[in-house]
């Protein structure tokens, strides 16, 4: 019996959901005041939930899967007394190729407010608990450790790469590095992927037919940061290169990340600029595994706040959600962009605040549709149907 099969038959919270159009919304497993939510896909084709939320003396991460029309009882993966909880720098929840789960979080290691390390624990298949937390990174240093991104590699490896800044108390750069995880904590195949990026946008990892591709914000030494991207194929990383261009010279972090997805050797990235004075979200192409990208697309150009997350379909068909603006308020927002064709229709998920305190949606198949979540006072789901073709 699979762990999450077991965990279903140990109880469930079912929802009833109520109908707006394609979009319904469905209620939280996550009491509230929980946040940073993350969805994870599984092999079997449910979609897992994790969040923090606050606990005496400290927070824990936990998580549910959605089964059927259900939730599971949610379980516990770890929970701490020094954690350090942010509402762009949040945990993710990974199912390995031989069925067993890995999830990261950050926790303090020195007094400064950035001195905090990556953990990750596993829970094998059909486990009823996770292991000790282990740090993929061995530099000891007490400094910023974050902005996590992980994928399943063969049997029972991860892949996870993340932003270090273990160079910086001594005057240094953000530093983006890799390194693949055992079941038992062991590291394999460490790398330092770009010695200079962007200190605290996001990372994101797919894996293609050909190899990994890893998408993050870089910063030139004029302080340019557009998307970096970084390929591996055949156990070498790339050098890095440039997708979409723009030339977004900001003095400081937007705190914006870019999303990556893949299907064999298709690969979609989205990502927020507002280079040239013009804040807009866009997506780019490439059907060679990363290697070359078409020219950007523009998916939203009305003053969005960005935040973007994105999914591609067997067929090339890629799927992007995001906030967007709503005259004074955010929006989450979701729209499909064909291979070939006109894109479809704007699909509004919900009005939302548009200031930190809603985060960053987050996007996961679900059946033939999907499941978005995102803050707002709370961990908010919404469910959307699947899309009718005009």
């Amino acid at each position: 019996m699979s762990l999450l099969r077991s965990w279903a038959l140990s109880g469930v919270l079912s929802f009833a959901s109520v109908v707006q159009g394609q979009v319904s919304r469905l209620p939280s497993p996550a009491p509230e005041p929980s946040g940073e939510p993350s969805l994870c896909e599984t092999a079997d084709g449910r979609v897992l939930l994790s969040w923090v939320e606050p606990v005496d003396g400290g927070h824990a991460l936990r998580f549910a899967a959605l089964d059927g029309d259900a939730w599971t009882e949610p379980r516990t993966i770890a929970r701490g007394a020094r954690w350090f909880v942010n509402w762009a720098d949040f945990p993710q929840l990974v199912e390995a190729s031989d069925g067993s789960l890995a999830a990261h979080w950050r926790a303090m290691r020195g007094e400064g407010t950035y001195d905090y390390d990556v953990l990750i624990a596993r829970a094998a298949a059909g486990a009823a608990e996770f292991g000790t937390g282990f740090r993929p990174h061995e530099d000891g240093v007490a400094a910023e450790h974050g902005f996590v991104s992980m994928v399943p590699l063969d049997a029972d490896r991860i892949g996870v790469a993340w932003l270090d800044g273990r160079e910086m108390p001594a005057g240094g750069s953000m530093t983006l590095r890799y390194v693949e995880c055992g079941p038992a904590g062991e590291l394999t195949h460490p790398a330092l992927l770009d010695p200079r990026v962007c200190e605290c946008c996001q990372t994101s990892m797919a894996q293609t037919s050909e190899g990994l591709v890893l998408v993050y914000r870089d910063r030139s030494d004029d302080e340019v940061r557009d998307i970096g991207l970084v390929r591996e194929v055949g156990g070498v990383w790339s050098k890095p290169q440039t997708v979409g261009g723009g030339r977004w010279k900001i003095p400081g972090c937007p705190v914006n990340g870019p999303s990556v997805a893949a299907s064999g050797r298709q690969v979609a990235v989205a990502w927020f600029t507002a280079s040239g004075g013009e804040a807009r979200v866009q997506f780019a192409r490439s059907s060679d595994a990363g290697a070359t990208f078409g020219e950007p697309v523009t998916v939203d150009d009305a003053y969005p706040v960005g935040r973007v997350s994105l999914r591609m379909l067997d067929d090339g068909t890629v799927w992007i959600c995001w906030i967007g603006a709503d005259g004074k308020d955010g929006a989450v927002r979701l729209r499909e962009f064909p291979p070939e064709g006109d894109p479809g229709d704007l699909i509004p998920v919900a009005r939302v605040a548009p200031g930190r305190a809603t985060g960053f949606p987050q996007l996961a198949r679900s059946g033939d549709g999907f499941v978005v979540a995102w803050t707002d006072g709370g961990v908010r789901l919404a469910r959307v149907a699947p899309h009718v073709k005009r």
